[in-house]
This record gives C-alpha cells, structure tokens and sequence, in this order.
C-alpha cells in the first residue's frame, strides 16, 4: 500500500524544540498540580513565581530569596507562565519560530538565539518597566527568534537588492500587535521584554550569521 504524504510528515521536530516544550510544560503541570492542592505547599505557584520570576525590585534595594537571585531572574522567568492559555500560545509559537532558526542556523546557534533573547527581554524590562510588578513568560525570547528571522530577511534581500517592505511590513505587524494586546490587556503586557527580546534577538542573527543567502 502507498500514500502520497510526505515522508517527514510524522517526524520529531528538532530536540532543543522538544527540550523547551517540556521544560515549560512540565514546570506548568506541577504548578497546576499545586494550584489543585496535590503538590507542595499552599501557595505554591506565587512561591516558585516569587523565587523564579523577574522583579524589577530586586535590581533596587529588594531583598533577595538566595544569592544571585538578581541574576538568575533574568533566565528563569522565561520558563514560566501565568497559566494554561499563556503557555499554549507561546508554545505554539515557539513551535513556528524555532523551526525557521533552526534549518537557518542549526541548533546550537539556534539556543544561543533563544539564550541571549531570554536575556535581552530581562534587559529590556529591567531598563524600561515603569513598575515592580514581576513578569513570567518566554515572550521576550519568541519576540527574539521573530527579529532574527526578520534581520536575516533583511540582509537577504539587502544583498539580492529586493525590496525591504515585507520586513518593514511584519515589523510593524508585531508593533500592532503589542499595542493591540496591551490594550485588551488592561496594561498588563510586558513589552519591554518583547522589545529587549526582539532587539536581542536581531543583533544576535546578524553576529552568529551575518552573511546573506543569494
């Protein structure tokens, strides 16, 4: 018997892309699982939250939990997520973005993306947030594969001398779509991550391949 579907159908996506899944879905299930009264103490997700999310206050005069707390925080917070349907829609993403990277650069380069985009969304709250609130999520580093993937268009079609609106266009396309979340959000939507992770995200595509596809 045969079929026409192609061979790679059913094939695993790249393993950094399983890796991250996991490590942000498991981290949820067992925060969920303490949410329903089966694991750890009361309150279980506003301690590991408290111990892994990024404060903005602890870079003034906060006490920290542990040593380092300081700079541990701008890694752990994009490991953690306010709930299923935060998770679900960065992960989805994740799924999309990371594919692109990866067949670009391969997946070592590809988590030094993610790790510097990670860092660069902490960096971007850190200097911009006019608040303590604290902030969980890997939006900062998703922002960050989306401006690779735009600055590796960008020296594409510099190079091929194709126009530059697409690049432009999903530019602005993602600045819409922050506004447009910060609105139906109440004000609560960590765009400066999402900028510091984008910035990131597209310095560390042109220093890790800088050379275009002709």
């Amino acid at each position: 018997m045969t079929t026409d579907l192609p061979e790679d159908r059913f094939r695993l996506p790249p393993l950094p892309i399983l890796v991250l899944i996991i490590a942000c879905v498991g981290i949820e299930i067992v925060l969920r699982l303490g949410d329903a009264g089966l694991w750890g103490i009361p309150r279980f997700r506003a301690l590991v939250y408290e111990f892994g999310g990024f404060w903005p206050g602890l870079l003034a005069n906060w006490q920290p939990n542990f040593p380092f707390q300081s700079s541990t925080m701008f890694l752990t917070y994009g490991f953690l997520h306010a709930g299923f349907w935060h998770l679900a829609l960065n992960m989805v993403t994740l799924w999309s973005l990371a594919r692109i990277v990866i067949e670009r650069v391969g997946n070592l380069k590809f988590l030094s993306v993610y790790a510097l985009s990670i860092l660069g969304g902490g960096a971007g709250y850190a200097l911009l947030a006019e608040t303590y609130r604290p902030m969980v999520g890997a939006s900062g580093a998703l922002f960050g594969l989306a401006g690779a993937i735009l600055a590796w268009d960008y020296v594409d079609r510099f190079i091929l001398k194709e126009g530059l609106w697409p690049v432009a266009r999903a530019a602005l396309l993602l600045i819409a779509l922050n506004v447009a979340l910060y609105f139906a959000m109440g004000g609560r939507l960590a765009w400066e991550a999402h900028l510091g992770g984008f910035v990131a995200g597209w310095l560390a595509a042109l220093l890790l391949d800088p050379r275009g596809r002709s």
